[in-house]
């Protein structure tokens, strides 16, 4: 069934539909008029310079096509003649089908992106809504009678063609981001992939910096103020999501309707509107000492200096790596700002004192690279206090994350992989794996030749080395090369014994890792060849574990490979998927349908044995009542039934 916020999500925008179209024409109006409100409609959705990257492709389409049809509007302002009330309805309908557009775009230009990542497949439902208003529209237009070119009209009826394949294309689900969002938003068991799964995330969702979750608080609160109490569950894992993705990135926790922090000398001035410009987009406070960067943007100082004394050498806002990291006064702004708080009775923030030589910070500083260097000390107390210390230290904090690599933390962690004591295996294993959530840690560790250690600390290590272990294996093959360096190294089979014999947050590992490298197309040969069916099959017996679908994921991407075809397509896990068809959740059913498609299209007679299990019933009954995605899989597996006359009478 279709879930309580994509219905809502649906419902809200009928409702703002109706409220854009109370003015409906019933008296005479201007047709003019209402062409150039159609043009400016288009000039409006053309100024939208970015989207949220889960609807991007989809929002980029729909502007393309829109602006298109400036042509013939601009024949029809142009026409001489009075126009047809044939043509004033089309315009009318016209009017609705943009001002839905409009809408649909805003929402993905500046909605909230975890509820847009977590209600997609509503969101495309309502650009398949446009798409069949659009092609309606122009299906009925009196192109004769308004004088329309024939190279304008070939155009139009091009365009329609495009409108009705967009309604009916079937997208590809972003793997990736579905299982992100599962492992992420899984609760019941705590496992170690959790912080990798969240990284990525972030950086899929483009929520990896402070300023990117600033903002994306207050979109949330949007949100939650719209919803109020209705579908209170969805909501909350919005919440709990972003608190995650603030924990990542060393953010201060609030509460889950909280607004972002207000700085003290506005909580006195609410009514004060501040102008956007005046504000630094790191803390979103008023400038005081507004400085620019080389690449243009204007930052508080002290904030952008704290940014670049943390090893960052990129523009937080853009992303654009920095030519040089000189900072220059905007003495421009800073009038501008001092004119604008004597105008309005505001003072700025005091500034604090800058920190000397002999503070806190910097003995903690000292005190982590004397850590740093007990790591390569030879009394095995001293080595096994630092590597857990340092484990600590790397867990929770970004900034010591970063800290302890610049100090060149991670050759000697790299060092006691190898090390004959279990703890400080366990241990090093574990601060490696904290510190691979950073990206450019990823390299480090990479470049250090840690892989083939943390593979033979999966193979012989303890019970939590090993879980570690493959939570690390999983954070590092993000990066595509290490992907195929796990793979040549043998790091497939024991992740497979791992999915087989670990326990429960073992087996969690594992399966992600594993998933994460069938993307590599000789990795799943290898993972094949390695014997992955077999324990990803008893897993689907073993629904306790609450790990179906992310082994039908697994086995979706194992499908489209020959070997996998061959291994899986046995008459019993038909039989299992067909019966989780009748019984599993939605998202059991969307996987189960998904995987069958991908079997059938390559072997009819599975589809035989699967109409043997009665699976036609339950395709008759997803395709109605199933998922987005799960509903256009199984209009495609009757339809693929259809051609080869294997629908039963």
């Amino acid at each position: 069934m279709v879930s309580a916020g994509e219905i809502e999500f649906e419902q809200g925008f009928k409702m703002d539909e109706e409220n854009d179209q109370s003015n409906r024409i019933t008296t005479p109006i201007d047709n003019k008029d209402l062409v150039y409100e159609l043009m400016g409609i288009i000039h409006i959705i053309s100024s939208y310079a970015e989207f949220r990257r889960t609807q991007r492709k989809e929002s980029r389409n729909l502007v393309r096509r829109m602006k298109l049809l400036l042509p013939l509007l601009e024949e029809i302002r142009d026409f001489q003649g009075k126009i047809p009330e044939s043509g004033v309805h089309c315009l009318v309908k016209m009017k609705k089908a943009f001002h839905s557009a409009k809408k649909l775009l805003k929402t993905c230009h500046c909605g909230s992106k975890l509820y847009l990542a977590l209600e997609s497949e509503a969101v495309i439902r309502r650009f398949h809504s446009v798409y069949e208003k659009l092609s309606q529209t122009l299906d009925g237009m009196p192109y004769e009678e308004l004088g329309i070119s024939d190279e304008e009209k070939e155009q139009v009826e091009l365009m329609i063609i495009q409108f009705k394949r967009s309604k009916k294309r079937i997208d590809t689900q972003d793997m990736e981001l579905a299982m992100d969002l599962m492992v992420s938003l899984s609760s019941e068991n705590d496992r170690n992939a959790d912080s990798a799964s969240i990284e990525r995330l972030a950086k899929k969702l483009e929520l990896h910096t402070v300023e990117d979750l600033k903002a994306e608080m207050i979109s949330v609160n949007e949100v939650i103020k719209e919803r109020r109490s209705h579908n209170a569950e969805n909501t909350q894992r919005i919440v709990d999501l972003l608190d995650k993705l603030k924990k990542l990135a060393g953010m201060e926790e609030t509460g889950p309707c909280d607004e972002p922090v207000m700085p003290k000398a506005l909580e006195k001035s609410t009514s004060i509107a501040i102008p956007n410009e005046f504000l630094c987009p790191i803390t979103l406070q008023i400038m005081a000492d507004p400085v620019i960067i080389s690449t243009g943007q204007t930052y508080e100082r002290d904030s952008i200096q704290q940014w670049l004394d943390s090893n960052h050498h990129t523009c937080p806002k853009t992303g654009e790596t920095l030519t040089h990291l000189s900072l220059a006064p905007n003495f421009a702004l800073r009038n501008l700002i001092e004119e604008w708080c004597s105008k309005n009775n505001f003072q700025l923030p005091a500034k604090e004192a800058p920190t000397n030589p002999e503070s806190p910070c910097a003995g903690s500083d000292e005190k982590l690279l004397s850590l740093i260097k007990d790591l390569s000390f030879s009394h095995l107390e001293v080595q096994r206090k630092a590597v857990t210390k340092i484990r600590m230290l790397s867990k929770e904090n970004p900034e010591k994350r970063t800290l302890i690599a610049n100090y060149g933390g991670i050759p000697p962690l790299v060092l006691l992989l190898s090390y004959p004591d279990s703890k400080i295996q366990e241990h090093a294993v574990t601060a490696l794996l904290n510190l691979s959530i950073d990206e450019s840690n990823k390299k480090l560790i990479s470049r250090e030749n840690a892989i083939p250690e943390i593979i033979e600390i999966l193979q012989n290590g303890s019970v939590g080395a090993k879980e570690n272990s493959a939570a690390a294996l999983f954070s590092l093959s993000m990066l595509d090369e290490n992907k195929v360096a796990i793979g040549s190294l043998n790091g497939i089979p024991p992740l497979i014994d791992l999915l087989k014999n670990g326990t429960i947050r073992g087996r969690k590992d594992a399966i992600t890792a594993l998933f994460n490298l069938c993307f590599n197309h000789a990795n799943k040969s290898i993972a094949i060849q390695a014997g992955i069916v077999a324990p990803l099959l008893q897993l689907l017996e073993e629904k306790h574990l609450d790990m179906v679908d992310e082994t039908l994921s697994i086995l979706l991407i194992l499908a489209t490979h020959p070997e996998g075809r061959q291994v899986i397509g046995k008459l019993s896990f038909i039989e299992t998927l067909v019966n989780l068809m009748k019984d599993g959740t939605p998202k059991n059913k969307e996987c189960s349908v998904a995987v069958l498609f991908e079997l059938s299209t390559y072997n009819s007679n599975l589809m035989l044995a699967a109409l043997q299990y009665g699976v036609y019933e339950y395709l008759v009954e997803i395709s109605k009542e199933g998922t987005d995605r799960g509903q256009r899989k199984a209009k495609s597996i009757l339809q693929l039934m259809t051609k080869t006359e294997q629908i039963p009478y």
